[in-house]
């Protein structure tokens, strides 16, 4: 269904929407986009109950079918690789190794789940600690399931008898029908409960009410006891298992929900389990009976606690953002103290400061964020305390709601702590490995008041806690997504030779003082007196890398030498950008100048140093969510009219980033080490605009990797730190590793051979089943070998067939293709889907005899 496909944007996120139109609901004909808009319009109320907790989800990728022929279903607790890289999601270690489950926070995620069909969530009862590990119990739950024999009026009957007790406890019990049989029981656990104290106790309370009422209620999960009996079930409140969450979908018959019910309802006898269109109405008139237990404060103590002000600013079914399982705080560890900054698009950006002490995070907002030099003092606005479990907020706060924007986290960590006094503040913090931050001393000095909005100046120390001279770090700026690259370099990647770093000015003509001989050679004048004139400049050919894997690159990285030089490769197009002081040119690898396709960079000062120079770079263009994306690139790399370029230009901007630099102020550079060439370049950019970054550089491969896999980027590249610049030449001392996903395809045609292969084939045409039959996904040429030709040949001449099977193949590609049969199912390696479906560089990897054609599926 091409024409049912949407680019959507939601809360500064976008999301491809497909197939909106497929019902998922056959018995009532509900599709997946009102599933999508279930989900959205929910969302508020759904939330809070789910924030916090991994998400366990069970999908119908084709629906859920009907009684005589259901819909394939299954359990997913991994997110999908193909899922967005700004989806939240937090590891949980299992036999099988570790899957990292999604995190709810915010309506896009929820656009997503419901995208890829997943329409129920399921969550346990406690939400990750802050740091990252299972935190304790916050509330009990108990499934009253009826047996055969037995309804929702009995499962009433059982709730109103453990409300009683519950009640007697001091606790508030909220029900839920769930959708599918029974009702569920919910109440808040006072803090500090572990998972087995809860299951304990529910088990208890399932055998007090079985006691009292031995014929309609059982505890056991014997089967044989159930029939004309409730089954209080207790066993989901361990640790391991989970529960529908509230508002949640059923993947049932009939699209009903886990609703939140009053205790009113459940004493009508004709209480029955809602659908989704009746939960949407309740919407406005009811809002939401349990909205008590999302995120709940934990009793009395929230009204005085340490965490008053923050929880009393908060609606826990308004906002997403965490309330403390602890109103008094958390209970302080032995560890180093933590801090995050967070990056707060709210009505004005600005960056929050925090710092774990005595069990909260005090907190400051910061304008202009983090100093990047100790000669400036920054503005710090002490705000409200905040819960530990801040420490990994990301998402998005309704308009007007407290605080009402995108929070994300621009770097967090540990510190250590020299001095905490009402008035002063100073401590020494480390960022993530390859974060912003790196390692930095800081200051916090009150200038004014006391208290919540108090006054105070954030200083970067001139020596670090030793005296030794602490080197500049980045400049805060504001980025399009959480997880845009940022610019410059992270502190904890540079070299310890920064005392002898070449001083280049951005605010004065005066040129460097020479370092070495090279520093003088004068070779490169023709250089930057062609980019002045306009004339293209001689000898900018840029140096290429070679391919490696993994292994080879870390390995020659441990020859280079400790630590390694690993940076980010780009999805892009390699540019060299020759400065004259104030206008930057730009020339393509093949050496034609395209200053004109790119006037964001080329038409503005660029404030680079005043000094002429000339750089290496990549231009790139990126997703909302900050991923470079090739296929974005493509509108701006051909246009020629002005017109086309500038209204491109402000439909997708270009950023160049900068990983090199070739001369300065005349000097050829190109004998440097590269690790000279950077100390330059990040001050030839220090204080340049927006669109000119410095991406940061890596000293460990596999933290590298593992980011860029995380990232979604096209792979690494590692570098001898020690290499010089070789011009038009590829080196083995650049290595460029890629990622490379696999895919399963339905061969549906070759295109015949030419020269060598004049007797097998040049290409595959290859599909994957789609709604509308077996979608063209791309040819695949590269990767056989002589003996896979033939197998090919000999496996595909029988299945020779005059009709083409595929949807969506353009005519260049079906005007000589021999059609087959679809039958034969291959594997092919692949950088990334294009937006139109078309798999970038495959490579063939073989067949898949043990796969029809039937199951195959796109892996995204």
């Amino acid at each position: 269904m091409a024409g049912d496909e949407q680019l959507v944007r939601i809360d500064g996120r976008r999301l491809r929407l497909t197939n909106l139109g497929k019902v998922l609901y056959p018995e009532t004909g509900t599709t997946k986009g009102e599933v999508i808009d279930y989900y959205t319009r929910i969302a508020p109320l759904l939330i809070p109950h789910v924030v916090g907790r991994p998400v366990t989800r069970k999908r119908w990728p084709d629906g859920v079918g009907t009684e005589d022929d259901p819909g394939m279903v299954f359990f997913a607790k991994d997110l999908e690789r193909g899922a967005p890289s700004w989806v939240r999601r937090m590891p949980i270690p299992h036999s099988t190794g570790t899957k990292e489950y999604p995190l709810v926070g915010d309506v896009p995620t929820l656009v997503y789940l419901a995208q890829v069909a997943s329409l129920e969530l399921h969550v346990p009862q406690w939400r990750f600690a802050p740091d990252g590990g299972r935190g304790p119990a916050d509330r009990l739950v108990l499934d009253l399931d009826p047996g055969p024999g037995v309804g929702l009026a009995e499962c009433a009957a059982v709730a109103g008898w453990a409300r009683t007790i519950l009640l007697g406890m001091g606790l508030e019990p909220y029900p839920v029908t769930s959708g599918s049989k029974g009702i569920h029981l919910y109440t808040a656990l006072p803090p500090g409960q572990s998972t087995e104290q809860a299951s304990a106790l529910a088990n208890e309370l399932a055998r007090a009410i079985e006691a009292d009422h031995p014929d309609l209620v059982v505890s056991s999960m014997k089967k044989t006891e159930r029939h004309g009996k409730v089954l209080i079930d207790w066993s989901q409140n361990n640790g391991s298992k989970t529960t529908i969450a509230p508002y949640s979908l059923r993947g049932r018959l009939h699209p009903t929900v886990a609703a939140p019910r009053t205790w009113e309802e459940l004493d009508d006898p004709d209480l029955r389990h809602l659908d989704f269109t009746e939960v949407l109405e309740r919407l406005d008139d009811l809002g939401d009976p349990m909205a008590p237990l999302g995120f709940h404060a934990g009793g009395r103590e929230a009204e005085s606690g340490p965490l008053s002000a923050y929880i009393a600013k908060r609606s826990a079914d308004h906002t997403p953002e965490p309330v403390p399982a602890n109103p008094l705080g958390a209970t302080p560890s032995d560890e180093k103290p933590r801090f995050v900054i967070q990056e707060h698009h709210a009505t004005r950006l600005h960056w929050d400061f925090r710092l774990e002490h005595g069990g909260v995070l005090v907190s400051w907002a910061v304008p202009r964020g983090v100093p990047h030099s100790y000669r400036r003092n920054n503005l710090a606005v002490m705000t409200e305390d905040h819960p530990m479990e801040y420490a990994t907020f990301e998402g998005t706060i309704p308009a007007g709601e407290y605080g009402g924007g995108t929070v994300t986290i621009w770097d967090e960590g540990r510190y250590e702590l020299e001095k905490w006094r009402d008035d002063e503040i100073i401590a020494t913090l480390e960022g993530r490995p390859g974060g912003p931050l790196g390692r930095v001393r800081l200051a916090l000095i009150r200038t004014e008041g006391e208290g919540e909005k108090s006054s105070w100046l954030l200083h970067r120390m001139k020596t670090d806690a030793d005296g030794r001279l602490q080197p500049d770090g980045v400049v805060a700026e504001p980025s399009a997504q959480a997880d845009e690259p940022r610019r410059g370099r992270p502190v904890a990647a540079a070299r310890d030779d920064r005392a002898e770093r070449p001083q280049v000015s951005s605010g004065s003509h005066e040129a460097p003082e020479p370092r070495t001989e090279t520093r003088v050679n004068r070779k490169f004048n023709a250089v930057s007196e062609g980019a002045s004139s306009g004339a293209p400049p001689a000898g900018l050919r840029p140096m290429l890398a070679t391919s490696a894997t993994s292994a080879t690159a870390k390995q020659a990285a441990q020859r280079w030498g400790d630590p390694a030089w690993v940076e980010m490769k780009w999805d892009g197009i390699r540019a060299v950008g020759a400065w004259d002081g104030e206008r930057l040119r730009l020339y393509a690898r093949s050496g034609n100048e395209i200053t004109h396709r790119y006037p964001e960079l080329t038409d503005v000062d660029a404030r680079l140093a005043p000094q002429p120079c000339v750089v290496d770079g990549e231009l790139v263009a990126l997703e909302p969510d900050g991923r470079p994306s090739f296929p974005l690139l493509q509108t701006r790399m051909n246009l020629e009219r002005a017109g086309d370029i500038a209204r491109e230009a402000r439909r997708t901007p270009v950023r160049y980033y900068l990983f090199d630099i070739l001369s300065h102020d005349g000097d050829d550079l190109a004998d440097l080490p590269l690790s000279e060439r950077r100390d330059v370049l990040e001050a030839v950019a220090a204080a340049s605009i927006d669109s000119l970054v410095v991406p940061p550089v890596f000293d460990d491969v596999d933290a590298a990797l593992e980011t860029s896999a995380r990232l979604r980027l096209e792979g690494v590249v590692v570098k001898d730190p020690t290499s010089p610049y070789l011009r038009g030449r590829r080196s083995e001392a650049w290595l460029k590793v890629k990622h490379t996903s696999t895919q399963e395809v339905v061969i549906a045609g070759i295109r015949p051979g030419k020269g060598a292969r004049s007797g097998t084939f040049g290409s595959l045409l290859l599909g994957i089943p789609g709604a509308d039959g077996l979608q063209y996904a791309g040819r695949v040429g590269s990767g056989f070998s002589e003996s896979m030709l033939s197998t090919l040949m000999r496996r595909l001449t029988p299945l020779r067939s005059d009709e083409n099977p595929l949807v969506g193949v353009p005519p260049a590609d079906a005007r000589d293709a021999l059609w087959v049969r679809p039958e034969l199912v291959g594997e092919v390696e692949y950088g990334e889907f294009t937006p139109g479906g078309i798999l970038r560089h495959p490579r063939w990897r073989g067949l898949r005899p043990d796969k029809s054609p039937a199951e195959v599926r796109r892996e995204d």
